[in-house]
């Protein structure tokens, strides 16, 4: 018997390690993309903890917010996108079927298992560099027109947003999660942007 026929056969790899069929081959890389999880109404921390549980890679950014419970208003930390998080995963129908058996789940954004909507890197990468700034962020309407601008200098160093002019120093920089229609606002000095 070939030494290929071999390794084909009993399920051992030249180098050694042993699988058991359908898996990634040793050293492969893996396709891990960001889909974005639609929840129940306040959900989105109950459905978050269950699937950390299970091992899977979440992001649910978070922004402080006054609410007013028993007539005291507080400052608390909520949703940034109220209904959603973002998962990242290699999705294949079982990987897609847990996760939509997660109580408090409505889906995940796409049409099917195999046709899901993607969340793109660079957008996830710009939430998180505005919540690492520790600057106010608010919620804004979802823009789709005005100046797409660059921050060229300090803490938000290349993120891209739309500028809105307060003034002619300082103004805001709408971030906009394009598959959620949704957007955030963070204050910013209009000198440290230039056109993207």
């Amino acid at each position: 018997m070939l030494a290929t026929e071999k390794t084909r056969n009993t399920g051992w790899f030249e180098n050694g390690v042993r699988t058991k069929g359908g898996e990634a081959l040793p050293g492969a890389v893996a396709d891990e993309r960001w889909y974005v999880l639609w929840t129940h109404s306040n959900s989105e921390q109950f459905v978050h903890n269950q699937l950390a549980a299970k091992g899977f890679q979440l992001f649910l950014p978070t922004i402080e917010a006054w609410s007013r419970r028993g007539g005291v208003r507080a400052l608390a930390r909520v949703p940034m996108f109220s209904g959603y998080l973002f998962l990242r995963h290699v999705m294949d129908k079982a990987g897609y079927i847990e996760v939509c058996n997660t109580r408090g789940l409505v889906r995940v954004l796409g049409e099917r298992w195999d046709q899901l909507e993607v969340m793109p890197d660079g957008e996830i990468e710009a939430i998180r560099k505005v919540l690492g700034t520790r600057l106010p962020i608010l919620p804004y309407p979802y823009l789709r027109d005005g100046q797409r601008v660059r921050i060229t200098r300090g803490p938000l160093v290349d993120v891209e947003g739309i500028l809105v002019r307060g003034n002619p120093n300082k103004g805001l920089l709408v971030i906009s999660v394009d598959l959620l229609c949704r957007s955030v606002a963070v204050q910013i000095d209009c000198t440290l942007v230039e056109a993207a």
